[in-house]
């Protein structure tokens, strides 16, 4: 559908049943109109006032009441629409108006908020998310959060403060609270999945929103490194640890620079998948993932994937050998360092010939 096209929605008698019923925080109509929108496409909605519609429309909505068919008819002809679509249909995938699932009764807006949240599941989730996680992520927003006044922004927050607490208890050196503390990580990484589903199925995804939410996990990370080798220092005096954990931390903070000036340099959001890195031949590991699951890179870049290496670390709090989480972030760390030098020399060496 081209962005300059009209769409009509109908929002008549025979569109009440459903038009009201909400599907993931959204009432079908609201949810209609504000995906409409987001599609850039102008929206005329078509009311003759028996059918619940938004008390607030969103911008570029224009209401037309219409107190018969025939008006209906009238006003087809006067707006020639790309197309038309009832107040009570609900389109998983946004610009796929073959497959809308129309809401008429609660059984079917289940089916429609099911497959709502199915196509959350995008292909660059890693094994964690993708099996452990989202599961689990999916059932929060869903049940909890959707119903209340909650934002993505504020989810984002409220997980941060759970993984900050949680490298606060890695701290002590207590091998229980160490386990709790990773068990808070680990509880973080699933939260951090809840701010983005609730962002695309309410439709309030921000710039600002995906720049808070990479800048919290890129901090955690760092405080999670940091925090195991003073934890393991403190329950062992082993310095080493205590090197070797800090030093992994000050080589993620020096990577997100890196990434953070490219993420800013090549215009591609917020996101640190989306970077385009020269050692991984020019491809951004969200579309290498996406395609190549078998791929050596996607495999290794997996590792550090925070998905997978929080949990990894509660496996190791719980068998009694953190030291391996050590081992883990040295291993991250290696690979942050090849990425980030190779960047940044690549960088000068394009800067010196041009």
């Amino acid at each position: 559908m081209s962005s300059d096209g009209k769409v009509l929605v109908r929002a008549t008698q025979a569109e009440a049943a459903g038009a009201g019923l909400r599907v993931a925080g959204l009432s079908v109509c609201e949810r209609n109109l504000k995906q409409l929108r987001s599609l850039k496409t102008e929206v005329v909605l078509a009311s003759d006032g028996t059918c619940p519609v938004p008390v607030s429309l969103p911008a570029g909505v224009e209401i037309r009441t219409v107190a018969s068919a025939q008006d209906l008819d009238r006003l087809r002809a006067e707006v020639q629409p790309s197309h038309e679509v009832g107040a009570d249909e609900v389109r998983p995938v946004a610009r796929d108006f073959a497959q809308s699932v129309r809401v008429t009764s609660q059984a079917s807006r289940k089916c429609a908020e099911d497959a709502v949240f199915a196509q959350l599941l995008r292909g660059d989730l890693g094994m964690v998310a993708r099996y452990l996680n989202k599961p689990v992520s999916f059932r929060i927003t869903r049940y909890l959060l959707c119903p209340l006044p909650f934002t993505p922004n504020q989810v984002s927050v409220i997980a941060a403060l759970v993984g900050l607490c949680g490298a606060a208890l890695v701290t002590t050196g207590d091998r229980w609270l160490m386990i709790a503390g990773f068990l808070l990580a680990h509880a973080q990484s699933v939260l951090d999945g809840c701010d983005g589903e609730l962002a695309r199925v309410r439709f309030q995804q921000s710039k600002i929103g995906e720049w808070l939410d990479t800048f919290i996990d890129e901090g955690l990370n760092i405080a999670l490194f940091a925090s195991t080798g003073i934890g393991i220092w403190r329950s062992r005096g082993s310095t080493f640890a205590l090197t070797v954990g800090l030093s992994a931390a000050f080589i993620h903070l020096f990577y997100d620079v890196v990434a953070l000036t490219e993420l800013a340099r090549q215009g591609k959001g917020g996101e640190m998948m989306k970077i385009s890195w020269w050692l991984a031949g020019g491809v951004n590991m969200k579309n290498r993932t996406g395609q190549k699951r078998n791929d050596w890179l996607v495999i290794v870049h997996g590792l550090g994937r925070r998905d997978f290496f929080v949990f990894a670390f509660v496996i190791y709090a719980l068998a009694g050998v953190p030291f391996l989480a050590l081992v883990h972030a040295s291993i991250i760390a290696v690979g942050q360092v090849a990425l980030s030098f190779s960047q940044v020399i690549w960088r000068l060496a394009n800067r010196r010939v041009s």
